[in-house]
């Protein structure tokens, strides 16, 4: 699961929000959450971004740029 978490943040770091987002809807931990979170941030939709930071144990405050929040998780991930 590391693997398919890790290609959906790259998807998100290489602009393609679609294919990350079709990854993540999929799975449901903490991480997947995470990522579906920023992603939703990243396309500006605040009420959905915060929906999924709830299922977190992070923030929608705690990173101002969603490419290093994204980095953050990759950096966890591996």
């Amino acid at each position: 699961m590391t693997e398919t978490l890790l290609k959906a943040v790259q998807f998100a770091l290489d602009g393609q929000w679609d294919q990350s987002h079709q990854i993540v809807q999929e799975i449901n931990t903490n991480h997947s959450n995470w990522i579906h979170a920023v992603l939703h941030k990243i396309e500006g939709d605040e009420s959905n971004s915060r929906y999924w930071y709830a299922q977190t144990d992070h923030d929608f405050l705690d990173f101002d740029d969603p490419n290093q929040e994204l980095k953050a998780i990759q950096s966890e991930l591996t």
